[in-house]
């Protein structure tokens, strides 16, 4: 296991929010006309079992769409990203505001009760997992938090053993844990009030990560210019 020491500001401030994010994207898939988890895929993946064993077509489709889309979405994240280290330099803004405009997109076909919009969110979502684990080194998993609750009992355990536990990584685990926690929370509360257009939320706040992370970009890369000459 890699021993973190240090992590910059912007990666921690950039994982709590995208996991709250996916907290409440979560959320409003939970609540909605499918009950779908959008971020996580263990489920997807039992249930895409149970229609094969079941013999029941149309969900069989229905869960290689979604588990497909993610997948793509993950893709995606790789062609525009393209590095696993943390760098600042790299295309995090362009992959948010892409996840931006798909969550955008599946709301009007939600809305309806497309189970294509649900895809759209899942390939959002795979997006968003995807560039988290590429500019972190595969620290932060912001769309689930299995592993995070998993790593956290390892810890604890070393901890009682008297091992020397890798303190940073209890706080990541613990960033990640609270933030999704918080996010899922506020989903369900705006459900109750925009329903399935609570996605319009996590959309506009994706956007508005990714041109403040184009922003600060920009000014780092001035900032050390003129500091250079």
């Amino acid at each position: 296991m890699t021993v973190l020491r240090r992590l910059p500001r912007w990666a921690w401030i950039g994982g709590g929010i995208l996991a709250f994010i996916a907290g409440m994207v979560n959320a409003a898939g939970y609540m909605g006309f499918r009950h779908q988890s959008i971020t996580n895929l263990t489920g997807s993946t039992s249930l895409l079992g149970i229609a094969v064993g079941t013999g029941d077509g149309g969900e069989t489709w229905h869960w290689l769409l979604s588990i497909g889309a993610f997948v793509v979405g993950a893709l995606l994240s790789g062609l525009i990203v393209q590095q696993h280290t943390l760098k600042l330099g790299r295309r995090y803004g362009v992959a948010l505001v892409l996840e931006s405009l798909l969550l955008f997109a599946a709301v009007p076909l939600l809305d309806v009760g497309s189970s294509f919009g649900l895809d759209l969110a899942a390939m959002a979502a795979g997006l968003q997992n995807g560039m988290a684990s590429t500019y972190s080194g595969m620290v932060f998993r912001t769309t689930h938090v299995s592993g995070m609750f998993t790593d956290l009992g390892i810890y604890i355990g070393q901890r009682l053993r008297g091992l020397e536990v890798d303190t940073l990584r209890i706080r990541v685990c613990l960033l990640v844990v609270s933030t999704f926690t918080c996010g899922s929370a506020a989903g369900a509360l705006l459900f109750r009030v925009l329903g399935e257009r609570t996605l319009l939320i996590p959309a506009v706040l994706t956007g508005l990560c990714g041109v403040s992370y184009g922003i600060y970009r920009q000014y780092t890369i001035t900032w050390g210019s003129d500091a250079a000459g």
